[in-house]
């Protein structure tokens, strides 16, 4: 007789299903679930869904320029004749790898700083990493991606390089909060007492209790990562013609607004399904790890 053996511990599982049923207990939180996984469904499969993928590039259609949503076109055509559906669903691709490659090197950046600068609290180390991130939060966020963006040739990659250096210092000062207190925790002492190192008391005992509220602005931030995204595409410092961005589409449409409403519309309900997803989602992330709930 053969027996299955689990990969996880009971205490493991049982800790799955609680968070499982926190999660779900809020059903706006699992609409913004699924509002992102088809958002994902999107990106990963844009060129497989859209009905006219030639209008993602350079395609020109005068013949069917301007054309309001029909049935044949549902988001309608802009100017040169190219689909907007098709367009607008490209978007998501853009727009989701922007707000994952800010927040994949934003957020190791900034946690280790303020997990650092938390761990020493008190000392230079701790005054020279919240004082530089201070410099960095004393700007508006959006004013000083604008002057990082335009210093550099506009284009996608330089665009998350504007976002990424302007969004570090705010996972600094959320960890460096958490981690203040973390530090004098009984069990932080403790393992100094036995001659623990440095990097297992930082990353082994601070970090696992700083990543719910890691988990939770992450979740929050890709809505405003995109966001920011889609306003340095409207001023044309993100991703140029002819690939397709929200916020690029946008701009082109406001001047003709409102009698070709939808060049603006369709693109600006895009990015606000994305936002609502994500914003839910984190708002469930929030709810699964609060221990004082039941």
């Amino acid at each position: 007789m053969s027996t299955k053996k689990s990969f996880l511990s009971p205490s493991t599982k049982e800790n799955l299903r609680i968070y499982r049923y926190k999660f779900s207990r809020n059903k706006l939180s699992v609409f913004g679930l699924i509002l992102v996984c088809v958002s994902i469904f999107f990106a990963i499969f844009a060129e497989v869904i859209v009905p006219y993928p030639e209008s993602i590039g350079s395609f020109v259609d005068y013949a069917n320029a301007s054309l309001p949503p029909s049935a044949e076109h549902w988001f309608g055509t802009d100017q040169v004749g190219r689909d907007v559906f098709s367009r607008v669903i490209f978007s998501f691709r853009g727009a989701l790898i922007m707000s994952l490659v800010v927040l994949v090197i934003s957020v190791p950046v900034g946690t280790i700083l303020g997990l650092i600068a938390g761990y020493y609290h008190g000392t230079k180390i701790d005054a020279v990493i919240m004082r530089i991130s201070d410099v960095f939060l004393s700007v508006p966020s959006l004013i000083l991606a604008l002057c990082i963006a335009s210093i550099l040739e506009p284009n996608m990659m330089n665009s998350m390089l504007a976002v990424t250096i302007m969004w570090w210092p705010w996972y600094t000062r959320l960890v460096y909060g958490q981690a203040s207190s973390i530090s004098e925790e009984y069990f932080v002492k403790n393992a100094e007492l036995i001659g623990a190192s440095k990097a297992h008391i930082l990353f082994k005992e601070i970090l696992p209790n700083c990543l719910s509220p890691i988990f939770t602005k992450m979740a929050l931030d890709v809505g405003w990562v995109i966001l920011m995204g889609a306003s340095l595409s409207f001023v044309g410092l993100g991703e140029q013609p002819p690939t397709p961005a929200f916020g690029q589409m946008i701009s082109d449409g406001a001047s003709l607004m409102p009698d070709i409403w939808w060049l603006t519309i369709f693109p600006a309900a895009g990015i606000a399904f994305m936002i609502l997803g994500f914003n839910f989602l984190g708002d469930g992330i929030r709810d699964m790890f609060d221990k004082g709930g039941h």
